[in-house]
C-alpha cells in the first residue's frame, strides 16, 4: 500500500528512502553479524573502507546507489532490504490457518509420506550431547536406510540408538506434516541389497563422493503429525 501526502504528486513517485539512517546501519550490523563476517572483511567484499561503514549512521539518507549495491551484494541480500527490510516474513513466521488443527497420522500414512521425500534429519548421541545430521535417504519396506561414510558422524555402530525425522511444509497455506521414526542401527551388507538400494532413485547422496557403508534404521516406534486448515 502506497500513502501520499499532499506533498507527493501522483504522476511521479520519488525513491523510497529508509525511515532514518540508523535502520540502514542497525540491518547492516545484523547482517554482517549472522554471516560471520568481520567489518574489514565486509568491507573488502563491497569494495570500500572499513571506515565509510562506520559513518553509515551519519549520512543522513545520502547513499550512493553504486555503494549500497555492493554493499548488499556483500551481504547476500537486496538494495531494497538493506533499505526498507523485509517485506516478506522469514519461511515459518507467516501467519497461521484459519481454523488450523493437529492430526496424529496413522503408521501407513507415516510411511507413506516419508516415501514422497528423500531428505531428512538423522539423531544420534554424540560424545557430549545429542546430533541432528542431514541425510538422503531412502524408504525400503517399512524401514529407512541411508548411506555414509566410515568413520563419520553418521557411521553409527550395528544397535546403536538413533532417531530420523522428515518433515514438509506448505508456507502458502500454513499446513505440515511431520513424521518421527525411533529405533536402532543395523549395517546393511549383503551385495545384492546395496546394489539395489544404489540403483533406486535417490540413491546417490547429495554429497557425493564414495559413501559404501548403508546403514538400516530398524523402527521401534514411528509417529507422526499433521497440520491441517479448512
Amino acid at each position: 500500500m502506497t500513502v501520499r501526502n499532499e506533498e507527493t504528486p501522483d504522476d511521479g513517485a520519488a525513491s523510497p528512502t529508509p525511515r532514518t539512517s540508523e535502520d540502514l546501519a542497525d540491518r547492516v550490523e545484523l547482517r554482517r553479524i549472522r554471516l560471520g563476517l568481520s567489518l574489514s572483511e565486509l568491507a573488502h567484499r563491497a569494495r570500500m573502507s572499513p571506515s565509510y561503514l562506520r559513518e553509515l549512521a551519519l549520512l543522513h539518507g545520502d547513499f550512493d546507489p553504486d555503494g549500497l549495491t555492493r554493499l548488499a551484494k556483500a551481504l547476500d541480500t537486496t538494495s531494497a532490504e538493506l533499505l526498507h527490510g523485509r517485506v516478506d516474513p522469514p519461511p515459518g513466521q507467516a501467519s497461521a490457518g484459519a481454523h488450523a488443527g493437529l492430526m496424529r497420522l496413522t503408521e501407513r500414512e507415516c510411511w507413506d509420506r516419508l516415501d514422497t521425500h528423500g531428505v531428512g534429519r538423522l539423531g544420534l548421541q554424540g560424545e557430549t550431547a545429542p546430533v541432528i545430521v542431514p541425510v538422503n535417504f531412502l524408504v525400503d519396506g517399512r524401514s529407512v536406510v541411508y548411506r555414509t561414510q566410515p568413520g563419520s558422524v553418521a557411521a553409527v555402530d550395528p544397535d546403536a540408538p538413533l532417531a530420523f525425522e522428515a518433515d514438509h511444509l506448505d508456507e502458502a497455506r500454513a499446513r505440515g506434516w511431520s513424521v518421527l521414526v525411533t529405533g536402532t542401527a543395523e549395517h546393511v551388507t549383503d551385495p545384492a541389497t546395496t546394489g539395489t538400494l544404489a540403483d533406486r532413485v535417490g540413491g546417490r547422496p547429495w554429497a557425493g563422493g564414495s559413501r559404501p557403508l548403508w546403514i538400516r534404521l530398524l523402527p521401534e516406534e514411528i509417529t507422526g503429525r499433521v497440520i491441517h486448515s479448512p
